[in-house]
């Protein structure tokens, strides 16, 4: 039987949360992959265990990491990985998107190309932009634009799950990525994430004013368990959701709104707006979390005007991946890359310096 599970390392909580699998009512569409009825005499034993009994092609770590993002059901209802399965209980595997194959079919979609070599690429990818084919969106995404970019390499396949994608950012994040060519590569790149050794820094514009010029954020981030669509933070002695921290420094203070510069020590799914959110600091138009409304300032019609002026130049969360660096998987060499602020972000920054905040 395919349990859906050995597909778990594709299905990840960004392309769970970006929301492109979102129905007409904003909810998110579910689908059965796999079930299984308990048997009379089963005696109480852990979801992991029991579902590595009767899976036997995958692992306890992913068996996990889908209990965490509330993949895995009893009786209908999500459970974790501890929950201990009894008698005539019916467990379930749902997922984002349909029980069916699908193939990365290459189209012709224009890539910002910052560096390529034979091992690996760095792209700036505009906002907009869907990284990953999932549920609702099997096509139009930067994997079928790498797909048609390659189409003339023998050796890359798109299908393939050792080259492609090394990280990804969300949907509505302009900024830089790098892809691997080869196993080798991708390997190697991921073992930098893995331990941490890769720079990455972001810009965000996010509301409020700071009383301090840097700080550092640590809490568990996981899934929000009043709204699925979103992540949340955690205490970080607590066993719910995954260690995350972000170091933030202060660029630019316009009053109601500031811009920092966001250093990752890990790369959870939403961190830097979950994050920020979390210390009272929601994104600039981020409308997952709130950030579409007016939470700084006052109510008087030139100030609402003004904020949704702003709103309509820069139409997303305020968020740029600015610069990536790492080691060249074959040659050693410290590579890093620099993208410039996006022509939205940009008009958007020019709004807030040409106006006094306490004058609107």
């Amino acid at each position: 039987m395919n349990s859906g599970l050995e597909d778990i390392d594709l299905f990840d909580e960004d392309l769970l949360l970006e929301g492109e699998a979102e129905d007409e009512d904003g909810l998110q569409e579910e689908h059965e992959h796999w079930r299984i009825v308990a048997d009379k005499g089963q005696s109480p034993m852990r979801i992991d265990k029991f579902l590595m009994d009767h899976l036997g092609d995958t692992s306890r770590n992913r068996i996990q990491k889908a209990a965490e993002a509330g993949c895995i059901r009893v009786d209908g209802k999500p459970v974790k990985s501890n929950y201990k399965v009894k008698p005539l209980q019916v467990v379930t595997l749902v997922l984002d998107r349909p029980k069916r194959d699908w193939e990365i079919v290459p189209e012709d979609i224009p890539l910002n190309i910052v560096y390529e070599d034979d091992d690996l690429l760095v792209i700036d990818k505009p906002a907009g932009m869907v990284v990953h084919p999932g549920c609702g969106n099997y096509s139009g995404t930067l994997v079928n634009a790498l797909a048609w970019h390659m189409k003339d390499t023998p050796s890359f396949d798109p299908n393939d799950p050792t080259v492609g994608l090394v990280h990804r950012i969300d949907k509505d994040t302009s900024g830089l990525l790098v892809i691997a060519k080869t196993p080798e590569a991708k390997t190697h790149l991921c073992h930098q994430f893995f331990v941490k050794s890769t720079k990455r820094q972001y810009n965000a514009l996010v509301w409020g004013n700071f009383s301090e010029d840097e700080g550092r954020i640590e809490g568990n981030i996981g899934r929000n368990p009043k709204d699925r669509l979103q992540m949340a933070v955690f205490p970080p002695d607590s066993e719910i959701g995954k260690p995350a921290v972000t170091h933030y420094r202060v660029l630019e203070r316009f009053g109601h709104v500031t811009l920092v510069e966001c250093v990752l020590e890990t790369g959870r799914t939403h961190q830097i707006r979950v994050h920020m959110k979390h210390i009272g600091h929601v994104l600039f138009n981020d409308e997952r979390y709130g950030g579409q409304e007016i939470l700084r300032g006052n109510m008087s019609a030139t100030y609402k005007a003004f904020i949704h002026n702003c709103f309509a130049v820069c139409p997303r969360q305020a968020l740029h991946a600015r610069t990536l660096g790492f080691v060249h998987p074959r040659t050693g060499q410290e590579m890093f890359f620099t993208s410039d602020i996006p022509a939205d972000m940009a008009a958007l920054l020019e709004k807030w310096r040409k106006i006094k905040t306490e004058e609107v």
